[in-house]
């Protein structure tokens, strides 16, 4: 149990969060029941975790330093169902990449994992029971309602797969068979939310409370970071030079503090870390720049950095330097233990197999005969036997 009291749990719980739904369902645990609150944040491994990653895992960080029994579900079925965007082998080993992940992340901002519980969403979403329930949430939820909860988080194409309406309502259900009493995301699965606020208890189950992270720009475009789209993310195993290059490349136009990736990144990510390292309240954002353009200089709350980007006292350039510094000083412990842990680096090899090459075409030569432009001469050598000319075409096969 937590030593903070329930008025301290709860706006550690909620701090940072765009959204809380039910947070009387939090207040009576923390306050009435005498134990900790259960809460559990779902991931599908798809794509690789990227930078964005960071968000959710700060969010973890509060929830355990609040004395909070968290749950990570590795959601692999989830995964699979997503428009089948890997077979389910592969997804096996995506699967332990992000456990692999998750851990490293939250061990390399100090972070305790001892009381951390992974889950692996097949280990019960193949039972009878979860499949019976499946059943009857089908029955209770139409087409439309199914395929608007899941139109911000599965993919949607022009002829969507039956197994995209599954996602939403397995999302639904893991509420109750994880036994958790809130469920943790971005606010891009509010709709997902909903749909379990309306429809859990028609199946006997209790009603949970809902935490929303904000959406993160991504660094490189703005708009959301994806998995998918390698121009708006920056990899966890990204190396210093390549984290800069991409850096260098994001737009960040001079006082333009709206949509702004860098800045957003600095202030949902680089700043809660630092806080959560060195103490509530306390915040440092260090840009080493050379003597010629002004010297370093230390931003020591987040407004005073975002107001002199603003103001334009802090350039594009400078921004994007400290940016890129202090990614990589978050990568690196990460990118360690990548290179020290072979099991590790197995199911990132085998999740994310290299795209196999496309089998080169023969390029077919044409014949053009020995009469085009530019063609050489043929010459005609008789051989010693005067009854039968050999003809020996000597043409120059660089021209052809």
């Amino acid at each position: 149990m937590s030593d903070m009291t329930p008025d301290q749990q709860y706006e550690l719980i909620t701090r940072n969060l765009q959204e809380v739904l039910n947070p009387q369902i939090i207040k009576n645990v923390l306050e009435n029941e005498d134990r900790p609150l259960r809460v559990y944040w779902g991931t599908a491994p798809t794509g690789k975790p990227h930078c964005g990653y960071f968000v959710p895992m700060v969010k973890l960080a509060h929830l355990l330093k609040a004395g909070v029994e968290v749950t990570v579900l590795i959601a692999d079925l989830h995964a699979f169902l997503d428009n089948m965007k890997a077979p389910l082998e592969v997804v096996q080993y995506r699967a332990k990449y992000y456990e692999f992940v998750v851990k490293s992340i939250l061990t390399s901002i100090n972070v305790p994992i001892e009381k951390l519980k992974f889950v692996l969403g097949s280990s019960y979403q193949l039972t009878p029971e979860y499949t019976m329930d499946l059943f009857k949430l089908s029955n209770r939820v139409s087409q439309n309602d199914a395929k608007r909860a899941g139109a911000d988080v599965v993919k949607q194409v022009a002829n969507p797969l039956l197994s995209g309406l599954i996602y939403p309502l397995m999302q639904v259900l893991d509420e109750e068979y994880l036994k958790v009493d809130v469920q943790l995301g971005g606010v891009d699965q509010r709709k997902i939310f909903v749909l379990a606020e309306e429809n859990i208890q028609a199946l006997g189950y209790k009603k949970r409370a809902h935490l929303m992270n904000r959406m993160v720009p991504g660094l490189m475009q703005g708009g959301k970071m994806s998995a998918s789209d390698p121009n708006s993310k920056i990899d966890l195993l990204e190396q210093p030079k390549i984290v800069k290059k991409k850096i260098n490349q994001a737009f960040c136009a001079p006082g333009n503090i709206e949509d702004n990736g860098l800045l957003a990144f600095v202030k949902n990510v680089l700043g809660p870390i630092y806080e959560l390292k060195h103490g509530d309240g306390k915040f440092q954002f260090f840009i080493d720049r050379p003597e010629k353009y002004g010297g370093p200089i230390t931003y020591n709350t987040y407004k005073e950095l975002e107001d002199a980007f603003k103001n334009e006292q802090l350039s594009p350039v400078d921004l994007k330097s400290g940016v890129a510094d202090a990614i990589n000083v978050l990568l690196a412990p990460i990118i360690e233990e990548y290179s020290a842990n072979k099991e590790f680096q197995e199911a990132e090899t085998k999740g994310y197999p290299p795209p196999a090459p496309e089998p080169k075409k023969n390029k077919k030569v044409k014949n053009r005969g020995s009469k085009y432009p530019g063609a050489k001469e043929v010459k005609v050598e008789a051989t010693k036997d005067t009854s039968t000319e050999v003809v020996a075409e000597k043409l120059d096969q660089t021209k052809i």
